[in-house]
Formats: structure tokens, sequence, C-alpha cells
């Protein structure tokens, strides 16, 4: 296979791999409840990110920006809050899986 289509399938799997990753969370409506009650009766002190992270689906964030847990069996995610919006992390990973509205 040519140098340049080797570089585009792996362009390819890369991204198709970031899009996955994203379509493998799932958090059905009862578990999203739980989430926004705990948030709101849990406020947190919102974080300011740096302009170089992207907060989207799929961002690791830095080690620097401390995740609260959310104190719900039934929840494994870790949560932060940036520009209003609550952000669901996978606390292993660091990757952000959900961005409530």
């Amino acid at each position: 296979m040519p140098m340049h289509l080797k570089a585009a399938a792996t362009g390819l799997l890369v991204a198709f791999a970031g899009s996955a990753f994203a379509q493998d969370v799932v958090i059905v409506p009862e578990q999203e409840t739980v989430i926004r009650e705990y948030v709101v009766k849990h406020p947190v002190n919102p974080v300011v990110v740096d302009q170089g992270v992207d907060i989207s689906v799929g961002t690791a964030l830095p080690e620097a920006i401390e995740l609260y847990p959310i104190d719900e069996p039934q929840i494994q995610y870790r949560y932060v809050v940036v520009d209003g919006r609550t952000v669901l992390v996978d606390p292993g990973t660091r990757r952000i899986v959900r961005i409530m509205e």
C-alpha cells in the first residue's frame, strides 16, 4: 500500500476510534436525572480551563483539574462544571464522556 494511503487509513482509524469511544457511553434518562439532582444538591466551584483545552466528548482533561465524585452507586463517572455545563468524566482516563447542558 502506498505511504499516503497508509497515512489516510491510519487517520481514519484514529477518527473512528474517537467516535466509537463517544458512542460507547450510554447514560439512561434515570441516571441523567440522578446526576442532575446530585449536581444541584452538591454544587462545586466551576473550573476555568486554558484556551488550548477543548471541552468536548473524548477530550482528556489535565491532571490539574479536580474531578468531583458522584456519590451514587449506579454512577461511575466524576464531574466538573465548565461554563455552566456539567461535564462527566471517566476517572480512569480523565476523558470527557458527556456534556450536560
